[in-house]
């Protein structure tokens, strides 16, 4: 399943970035969140909070601590251009549905699994659901009034 993820996940990159028809709808001066911060947060977070100090611990680490805030230029951007299509709009719905079902999944196996928990993973997925949380009010009242889906300047 990595595989397959990791595969598909490049050629959506390939895709957006070598597709004419993709290319030319994005828009370089909407576009101006500084993402390195974001990289190089996550980076400083991921030395100094975790479980054990070791490489393969820092890195998990900072792959959960960048997943949880990676979908943030693309709600900046959404946010800036007020205007969502379908797709995207779709595609940032699915994307927090899937964190929130992971947070359920963790909660129950935090149950069924004898208590155990790992604290990065948790405060990262409720860092990244809360991320979600504006858009899905505002995607909930489009869907709801049957209205094309407007973020608020």
């Amino acid at each position: 399943m990595k595989i397959v993820f990791i595969t598909t996940s490049a050629a959506i990159v390939w895709y957006m970035r070598r597709h004419p028809q993709v290319r030319r709808t994005y828009d370089r001066d909407q576009d101006t969140f500084r993402h390195l911060f974001l990289v190089a947060a996550a980076f400083a977070l991921s030395y100094l909070y975790v479980t054990t100090f070791s490489e393969k611990h820092i890195c998990w680490a900072f792959s959960i601590y960048l997943e949880a805030v990676a979908i943030l230029p693309q709600l900046v951007l959404l946010q800036r251009s007020r205007n969502v299509d379908n797709l995207t709009g779709q595609y940032v719905l699915f994307l927090g549905a899937y964190r929130a079902f992971y947070i359920l999944n963790w909660i129950y196996r935090y149950f069924t699994e004898g208590h155990q928990s790992r604290w990065i993973p948790w405060i990262a997925g409720l860092v990244q659901t809360g991320l979600y949380a504006d858009f899905f009010y505002y995607y909930f009242l489009s869907w709801k009034n049957n209205v094309k889906l407007e973020l608020p300047a």
